[in-house]
């Protein structure tokens, strides 16, 4: 179930692990030592002040919960970012800029091995999403930095920073820019969807965006529309063509403000001219007959799964942020042909939270379930009726498969 650009860029952009960061501290597993390992950083958002904790694991595909027992705290919300099956992690804070990174070594834990900062660039915090790191080759990656509206690029060999790109044409008044937790690459083109909230208040601001990068030039093209907004989700047919999609969050904007908040929309990108195409434009609200809709989530060859909310089983009352509609459960799965964009509801699979984030294992992919109250953090097999695996406390925002 890989789909060939999508699921690529989710190996190669969301790859990312939580180590041990430290010698002596290993998994508790006693399973093949030959077998794969894999990186999970849990971020304790209800705690005071937030912590993270970083563990190494072979029992990703496997039905348990995760131990805290021996990993690793860091301070403020950590991400785990790096190439699949390379044996490095690059860990993260939100409350710093910088990257330390860490090796495989062969008691199954993670050695320090230097560390670069991005704050001569004007950065401060490096956390988001694992999806904000793209690595290109070796020699370079990218990090996306929403606060500075740029591009940072470094070498993860070398642990330098060779230069950046600005962005100054994404800044819009009073609002503050997101990048997306999901991405694509097709070819030497990075493709990150882009979008904007208010500084205040509670809602979305209708402006859809994509950055589109020559991973060659370093060059990067900036496409908006006016016609929506939040389209933070994207997804790629099997012929080529680029859908962006407003994510669950923005769904929920709309379930509490009405017409008040941008419709949720399915939109296409074109990667030819890197132009939002004007004449596309689809209600994901009408093309699964109604209700609140969101997000557009990689699925088999040739489709997407759109989330619709169940309110039998999550009702909305009122007052509710709309944050805790898209992380809450009772969000059914829908299948979206992207050939014929004829939607169908896929009973089978279980209603789980809105907002969720897929990740590579050696043998499934695998999508997060967010627990009430951010408690915890259930893997589901994605095409396996979304059978449980892995469940730990907290939120599990990184995940990379380290061997």
């Amino acid at each position: 179930m890989k789909h060939p650009v999508a699921f690529r860029s989710l190996r190669w952009t969301l790859a990312l692990l939580a180590p041990c960061l430290f010698a002596g501290c290993g998994d508790s597993d006693e399973d093949d030592d030959n077998g794969p390992l894999y990186a999970i950083t849990t971020q304790l958002l209800a705690d005071d002040p937030v912590e993270s904790y970083v563990v190494v694991t072979s029992q990703a595909e496997q039905t348990s919960t995760l131990s805290l027992d021996n990993a690793i705290k860091v301070p403020g919300r950590a991400l785990g970012v790096g190439v699949h099956k390379s044996g490095t992690l690059y860990v993260v804070t939100d409350e710093s800029a910088v990257v330390t990174r860490y090796k495989l070594n062969d008691s199954r834990r993670l050695d320090e091995a230097g560390s670069v900062s991005f704050s001569s660039l004007g950065v401060t915090s490096l956390g988001e999403y694992q999806a904000n790191f793209h690595f290109v080759s070796d020699t370079k990656a990218y990090f996306f930095d929403g606060a500075t509206a740029q591009v940072v690029i470094w070498n993860p060999t070398a642990m330098t920073v060779t230069g950046s790109i600005p962005l100054p044409a994404l800044n819009i008044p009073d609002t503050v820019l997101a990048f997306s937790g999901a991405v694509a690459r097709i070819g030497n083109q990075f493709i990150m969807p882009v979008g904007w909230r208010p500084v205040s208040g509670v809602g979305i601001t209708r402006r859809a965006g994509v950055v589109s990068i020559d991973t060659t030039t370093d060059v990067a093209t900036i496409a908006t529309d006016d016609r929506c907004g939040y389209t933070h989700d994207i997804a790629v047919g099997s012929d080529g063509t680029v859908f962006l999609a407003t994510e669950a969050y923005g769904a929920a904007v709309r379930r509490v403000q009405g017409a008040d908040a941008p419709e949720p929309c399915l939109l296409k990108f074109n990667p030819q001219t890197r132009t939002i195409d004007p004449t596309f434009y689809r209600s994901l609200e009408g093309l699964v007959g109604g209700g609140t809709a969101g997000a557009l989530i990689p699925g088999p060859q040739g489709t997407a799964y759109v989330r619709v909310l169940d309110e039998s089983l999550a009702p909305v009352l009122e007052g509710t942020h709309p944050r805790t509609i898209a992380s809450g459960t009772g969000w059914q799965w829908w299948e979206l042909n992207l050939g014929t964009l004829v939607a169908t509801r896929k009973s089978e699979f279980p209603s789980t939270s809105g907002s969720i984030f897929l990740y590579e294992s050696e043998n499934q992919t695998l999508y997060t379930e967010f627990g009430a109250g951010a408690a915890s953090t259930t893997l589901r097999v994605l095409g396996e009726s979304g059978r449980p695996t892995l469940t730990t406390r907290g939120l599990s925002f990184s995940f990379v498969q380290l061997r």
